[in-house]
């Protein structure tokens, strides 16, 4: 199915894959490479207007079909990610830069259970009924909201792609989606699944393109009332700008900048380990990321030294050697970003205890965009290091002498999306949970999800809550019916 090489990827529009209507393409760039090995379609609102009135036509009938159908369909293109993991995650792995072992392992695995969850969630779904007295009964219907804009993001392709889709499909709504157009293979290879799955044409279109052309489309199409976005604040920002004065439904799942606080009395190994598991995982391409470590005085230098440590064992290298922990960064600009990061670290005064510096793997990778995971100490919170989201495989880890303080720290940024607590006193894990300015929060773990919870972020973060019923409520309107008795 995935093959290297200049292939074309397409538009899926109407249930055929179609050429952007303009012609013209994009490069998509191998980051482990530097080098370009697809096309991708450069697709503005022409495009997108075929894919809204290919929805259009598709919807009525997918929304009236009966839930069981519906999760029949979702639950054959579950078993064909299943059966095509190793193409998808080579695909997502030579897109995105991560190890392929990562992608195999979490991001395809996770991409199936997404469109099992919400496929059986469907059928499953309950309604409200209240009883007024003798005198009338009200009951809450649910019906699917119509087209709804899909936008999902380049660090997960695949996983937060179908994150989005699977629900808006399972609630009965017709999608025109847009992935990142730097990772935009799986979602092309997707496609090909749902044709073979007998996705009826025209439920799912997915456009091509860049964000302020064919992104910006999709938001501001009349024919689309509800948007799903996921991605950076600035654009969040920028389509709720758009979004808000037309009464459309957004659901912004947007940066993060978040703590991971470690007390004195916590299971040391599984604290360094994990944290350093949150720190880089996917190179630190992860909204939920613990980038900022607040470690209690008592343990602060034990913890550095054991955190430095193992990430100096970590391998930065060739995506597609089972070896490597350490990928590449998604493109040439993200990875100057990074690296104009490290330098502002080093001018606020910090201190680089390991890393810092770009990588040149030799090899396939001699021209690819890497970076050694990296650790900074001596810098105050209230830094742009510590303020503003990198995105990369840099953390900071900042001493704390007191509860108080370590919340102070935790709450100082605009951003509130996740946060990490490591601690044995359970009494300290619920009163410290509570104060804490995120939408989800871990206790002695991290990234431990179960899809049946509400996810979001507060401040900065996001608006609206994907997961579990919440994504299907956002899917749909509710109406009220009142019966008088």
């Amino acid at each position: 199915m995935f093959v290297t090489g200049m292939q074309k990827i397409l538009n899926y529009i109407g249930g055929q894959h179609t050429e952007p209507l303009t012609g013209r393409y994009l490069q998509n760039i191998n980051p482990a490479e530097g080098k370009p090995y697809s096309l991708v379609p450069d697709s503005d609102a022409t495009d997108v207007q075929q894919a809204v009135e290919a929805a259009q036509q598709a919807f009525n009938a997918w929304a009236t079909m009966p839930p069981e159908k519906r999760c029949a369909i979702l639950l054959r293109i579950a078993d064909l990610i299943d059966r095509n993991t190793e193409q998808l995650a080579l695909a997502e792995s030579t897109d995105q830069g991560k190890p392929l072992k990562l992608a195999r392992a979490v991001d395809i695995p996770r991409a199936s259970l997404n469109m099992r969850f919400f496929a059986t969630a469907a059928i499953h779904f309950a309604s409200e009924a209240h009883i007024t007295g003798s005198e009338a009964v009200n009951y809450t219907l649910r019906t699917p909201v119509g087209v709804v804009g899909c936008i999902s993001p380049w660090n997960l392709p695949l996983y937060l792609f179908t994150w989005k889709i699977a629900p808006a499909l399972a609630a009965g709504c017709t999608v025109v989606a847009k992935p990142s157009e730097l990772t935009p293979m799986t979602a092309y290879l997707f496609s090909k699944l749902c044709t073979e799955a007998g996705l009826p044409h025209g439920v799912l279109n997915i456009v091509h393109g860049l964000g302020p052309k064919a992104g910006q489309a999709i938001v501001e199409h009349p024919g689309i009332p509800a948007i799903s976005f996921t991605g950076g604040t600035a654009t969040g920002k920028k389509i709720a700008a758009t979004a808000a004065p037309m009464f459309k439904k957004l659901s912004l799942e947007l940066g993060g900048k978040n703590p991971n606080i470690v007390f004195a009395d916590c299971d040391f190994d599984l604290a360094v380990r994990t944290s350093i598991q949150a720190a880089f995982s996917n190179q630190g391409e992860i909204c939920l990321c613990g980038s900022r470590i607040f470690v209690e005085r008592s343990l602060y230098q034990k913890f550095t030294d054991a955190f430095v440590q193992q990430t100096r064992g970590l391998t930065v290298g060739d995506p597609l050697d089972e070896q490597t922990r350490i990928g590449a960064l998604v493109s040439e600009a993200h990875l100057n970003k990074v690296l104009g990061y490290i330098d502002l670290a080093r001018q606020e005064g910090g201190t680089i205890l390991t890393g810092g510096k770009q990588v040149r793997p030799g090899g396939r990778c001699a021209h690819g965009y890497f970076v050694e995971p990296t650790v900074i100490s001596g810098l105050s919170e209230t830094c742009r290091t510590n303020q503003e989201e990198i995105f990369g495989p840099v953390v900071t880890i900042i001493p704390f002498d007191s509860e108080e303080e370590a919340l102070h720290m935790a709450n100082s940024t605009p951003y509130g999306l996740s946060a990490t607590v490591w601690t044995t006193n359970l009494t300290r894990a619920h009163r410290v949970a509570a104060q804490i300015h995120s939408g989800i929060i871990w206790i002695n773990c991290w990234l431990f999800r179960d899809l049946r919870t509400p996810f979001g972020g507060m401040k900065q973060s996001g608006v609206g809550r994907e997961g579990g019923w919440e994504a299907l409520r956002f899917f749909t309107e509710a109406r009220n019916v009142c019966v008088k008795l």
